[in-house]
Protein backbone atom coordinates (compact mmCIF):
# COMPACT_ATOMS: atom_id res chain seq x y z
CA UNK A 1 0.00 0.00 0.00
CA UNK A 2 1.20 3.49 -0.78
CA UNK A 3 1.74 5.74 2.22
CA UNK A 4 2.12 9.50 2.19
CA UNK A 5 5.42 11.12 3.02
CA UNK A 6 6.05 10.99 6.75
CA UNK A 7 6.07 14.79 6.97
CA UNK A 8 2.68 14.97 5.27
CA UNK A 9 1.20 12.26 7.46
CA UNK A 10 2.63 13.91 10.57
CA UNK A 11 1.05 17.24 9.58
CA UNK A 12 -2.33 15.59 9.02
CA UNK A 13 -2.24 13.76 12.37
CA UNK A 14 -1.10 16.86 14.22
CA UNK A 15 -3.78 19.03 12.65
CA UNK A 16 -6.49 16.43 13.30
CA UNK A 17 -5.52 15.93 16.95
CA UNK A 18 -5.20 19.67 17.58
CA UNK A 19 -8.56 20.45 16.01
CA UNK A 20 -10.22 17.55 17.84
CA UNK A 21 -8.88 18.85 21.16
CA UNK A 22 -10.07 22.39 20.37
CA UNK A 23 -13.55 21.21 19.43
CA UNK A 24 -13.74 18.97 22.50
CA UNK A 25 -12.74 21.84 24.80
CA UNK A 26 -15.29 24.10 23.13
CA UNK A 27 -18.01 21.53 23.77
CA UNK A 28 -18.74 20.95 20.09
CA UNK A 29 -20.97 17.89 19.80
CA UNK A 30 -20.74 17.34 16.03
CA UNK A 31 -17.35 17.47 14.29
CA UNK A 32 -16.82 20.43 12.01
CA UNK A 33 -16.24 20.17 8.28
CA UNK A 34 -12.45 20.50 8.55
CA UNK A 35 -12.25 17.76 11.19
CA UNK A 36 -14.37 15.46 9.01
CA UNK A 37 -12.15 16.23 6.00
CA UNK A 38 -9.02 15.44 8.00
CA UNK A 39 -10.53 12.19 9.28
CA UNK A 40 -11.41 11.16 5.72
CA UNK A 41 -7.95 12.05 4.41
CA UNK A 42 -6.26 10.13 7.22
CA UNK A 43 -8.42 7.08 6.55
CA UNK A 44 -7.67 7.16 2.82
CA UNK A 45 -3.97 7.77 3.48
CA UNK A 46 -3.68 4.81 5.82
CA UNK A 47 -6.07 2.41 4.08
CA UNK A 48 -8.53 2.27 6.96
CA UNK A 49 -12.23 3.02 7.42
CA UNK A 50 -12.30 4.30 11.01
CA UNK A 51 -10.41 7.31 12.32
CA UNK A 52 -9.24 5.42 15.42
CA UNK A 53 -7.64 2.79 13.16
CA UNK A 54 -6.20 5.50 10.92
CA UNK A 55 -4.56 7.26 13.87
CA UNK A 56 -3.17 3.98 15.22
CA UNK A 57 -1.72 3.05 11.84
CA UNK A 58 -0.37 6.58 11.25
CA UNK A 59 1.36 6.70 14.64
CA UNK A 60 2.86 3.24 14.07
CA UNK A 61 4.07 4.21 10.61
CA UNK A 62 5.56 7.49 11.82
CA UNK A 63 7.34 5.70 14.67
CA UNK A 64 9.09 3.39 12.21
CA UNK A 65 9.53 5.76 9.27
CA UNK A 66 13.22 6.32 8.73
CA UNK A 67 14.51 9.84 8.48
CA UNK A 68 15.74 10.67 4.99
CA UNK A 69 19.50 10.33 4.44
CA UNK A 70 21.52 13.44 5.24
CA UNK A 71 22.23 14.16 1.57
CA UNK A 72 18.46 14.29 0.88
CA UNK A 73 17.47 16.58 3.76
CA UNK A 74 16.88 20.21 2.95
CA UNK A 75 18.11 22.92 5.25
CA UNK A 76 15.75 25.83 5.67
CA UNK A 77 17.14 29.10 6.89
CA UNK A 78 15.13 31.75 8.66
CA UNK A 79 15.30 34.02 5.63
CA UNK A 80 14.09 31.33 3.24
CA UNK A 81 10.82 30.99 5.13
CA UNK A 82 10.09 34.70 4.87
CA UNK A 83 9.26 35.84 1.30
CA UNK A 84 10.19 39.44 2.10
CA UNK A 85 13.67 38.41 3.19
CA UNK A 86 14.02 35.98 0.33
CA UNK A 87 13.22 38.72 -2.18
CA UNK A 88 16.05 40.87 -0.87
CA UNK A 89 18.57 38.04 -1.08
CA UNK A 90 17.98 37.21 -4.74
CA UNK A 91 20.73 38.25 -7.13
CA UNK A 92 20.14 41.73 -8.45
CA UNK A 93 19.98 42.35 -12.12
CA UNK A 94 22.98 44.20 -13.42
CA UNK A 95 22.99 46.65 -16.24
CA UNK A 96 24.35 45.24 -19.48
CA UNK A 97 27.96 46.16 -20.12
CA UNK A 98 28.55 48.32 -23.16
CA UNK A 99 30.26 46.63 -26.10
Amino acid sequence: MLMPLPATLHRLVEEYETLLAEETLAGVTEPGARLRDLAYTLCVSTGTREIADALTRAHAYLATAAAPPAHVRRTVTAGAANPAVRATTLPRETAPTPL
